[in-house]
């Protein structure tokens, strides 16, 4: 088994549950009751991001017992399987997270059901945190590092899942854009303004945590040597960039989009935001990449 395949396995599970959790959760913060429906038909989005994430789950799970059973992909290895489902904390969080991609999947149906979603998804999230270095620990130490963990993912997929909806607003064709639209979109960006200081210091505060059990004080000044050390450092760059693009859309770019809702002339300033986000979005999207393969290498203070 090639360790990209992982890799890319990896990448599609965080992406789909970050989205069917973060999306939810915008849902339910940035939009009101029948403009969940409506304005960003929510409901065929959270239904395809459950599938996924059910479909690359299971891909994961033949992966996983291939690998730890070092046994070929093919033919499947009911016994490996049995191995990886029984007798590991894999395999529970495994279960944990069908369980709750499937009931993300049945509540999606209903847009009444939001908050359904964004509990079971963010179940589903949670359960990721044992597959990763979160779960390697005793006592304290360990609780500590997972329940950081825990945190800085349903915190990322929160930023996530609104850069989805915040794209799907403002790229509608500029035909069908009108002033409730446009008002609609400024109140999510608005909302979203607000909502994204505490993402950015959950993610910054268990970012800081993480990186003490992962990395540690004394490996800090040799961390660029390693190939783990540039994918963190080249993640935290990535990181910063997004800081960057998120403070130009909430003090320029949504201000000015505001202005031009008033005077009538918005298809400018929503271009601008169009290009902020679609940048963002790039930065996520390359930073889950680098989160997948940083979780299938050993972290500096694994040496120790």
């Amino acid at each position: 088994m090639s360790d990209w395949q992982l890799i890319a396995v990896r990448f599609g599970v965080y992406a789909a549950i970050a989205i069917l959790f973060g999306l939810s959760a915008f849902g339910l913060y940035g939009l009101r009751g029948g403009e969940r429906g409506g304005a960003l038909a929510l409901r065929g989005w959270l239904i395809a991001s459950s599938i996924a994430g059910l479909l690359l789950s299971a891909s994961w799970l033949l992966l996983m017992a291939s690998s730890m059973a070092d046994v070929p992909l093919w033919p499947v290895d009911r016994a490996a399987i049995d191995g990886v489902l029984s007798g590991s904390a894999i395999g529970t969080a495994w279960k944990v997270r069908m369980i709750g991609l499937l009931i993300a999947g049945l509540a999606a149906t209903r847009v009444r059901w939001l908050p359904v979603v964004a509990a079971s998804s963010a179940a589903a999230l949670a359960s990721l945190a044992w597959t990763g270095h979160g779960s390697v620990g005793e006592r304290m130490p360990g609780w500590g590092h997972l329940g950081a963990d825990i945190l800085h993912l349903i915190a990322s997929s929160a930023w996530v899942g609104a850069l989805v909806g915040l794209i799907l607003l403002v790229s509608r064709p500029i035909a069908r854009v009108d002033r409730d639209h446009l008002d609609l979109t400024h109140r999510a960006l608005h909302g979203f303004g607000a909502v994204g200081t505490i993402i950015v210091a959950t993610i910054v505060v268990t970012g800081l945590i993480n990186s003490w059990f992962m990395v540690g004080i004394g490996n800090l000044a040799s961390l660029a040597t390693t190939l783990y050390g540039q994918l963190l450092l080249a993640k935290l760059a990535l990181f910063a960039v997004m800081l960057a693009l998120a403070a130009l859309n909430c003090f320029r770019l949504t201000p000015a989009f505001e202005r031009s809702i008033a005077a009538a002339d918005h298809r400018g300033a929503l271009g601008a935001l169009r290009k902020s986000l679609a940048a963002e979005t790039a930065c996520v999207t390359v930073i889950l990449a680098l989160v997948a393969w940083l979780g299938t290498l050993a972290p500096p203070t694994s040496a120790m």
